[in-house]
């Protein structure tokens, strides 16, 4: 796959949403009146994308009954019994994402009008002959609510490396990515994250990433979610 925009993705909702309170589950938080998770799987379906599989965990069933109302795009539900964090959630999922590299998006974020068009731009820039992941990144210094170390250094051909421990990295990752099947081979049992997959990738040069340049904002706590109604409002 060089280029083409994924048919598959996979969108993370099986998080406790333990920062934003009472109420309902984190991805059914609203945001201008529309679901989190329904931004998100309006802005891969606008993108190009035909199946979506959700993995669910933390209550489960409310957030299925709301996914059964929709249309586009095709839903796959990947229920785990257990917590799986980001990295087991998706080799839980692998046998319903198929053989091609897919998208990865979490469910609790908030961008700008142009999501999709990066999503595209995400894909377009994905060539598998030599990566394996390709992440979305932000500056750290645009980042609102942001208080971090950041995440990634961006070399000059595209290659990403981690953030040391004890340093500071100019971009943060934002949430959305292409990833490879290969980087879940062979995975460890249990709950793991998806940061042990870009370790693998960078020691063999194919962690690659993009800056993204619109609005974005992480909505995973009250006040995030409050200026992210500001944000779409001035947009």
């Amino acid at each position: 796959m060089t280029g083409a925009v994924p048919h598959t993705a996979m969108v993370l909702a099986a998080g406790l949403g333990s920062r934003l309170g009472d109420g309902p589950p984190k991805p059914l938080r609203r945001v201008a009146g529309r679901a989190l998770i329904d931004r998100a799987l309006d802005m891969l379906t606008q993108a190009g994308v035909e199946r979506a599989v959700v993995n669910t965990h933390h209550r489960a069933e409310e957030i299925e009954a709301h996914l059964a109302g929709r249309a586009r795009p095709e839903i796959r539900i990947s229920r785990e019994a257990e917590r799986l964090e980001t990295g087991g959630g998706v080799a839980h999922a692998l046998a319903l994402l198929g053989g091609e590299p897919f998208f990865v998006l979490n469910s609790d974020l908030v961008w700008g009008p142009d999501g999709a068009a990066w999503l595209r731009r995400l894909a377009a820039g994905f060539d598998a002959r030599r990566m394996d992941a390709r992440l979305l990144l932000y500056r750290t210094d645009r980042a609102i609510h942001y208080e971090g170390l950041g995440d990634f250094h961006l070399a000059s051909d595209g290659r990403l490396c981690r953030r040391l421990e004890s340093g500071t990295a100019p971009y943060l990752f934002t949430g959305a990515q292409i990833l490879a099947p290969r980087l879940f081979d062979d995975p460890p049992a249990g709950p793991w994250r998806l940061t042990r997959a870009y370790d693998r990738a960078e020691r063999e040069g194919r962690l690659f990433g993009l800056v993204y340049e619109d609005m974005w904002m992480d909505a995973g706590t009250p006040e995030r979610l409050t200026h992210a109604e500001l944000m779409l409002a001035g947009s």
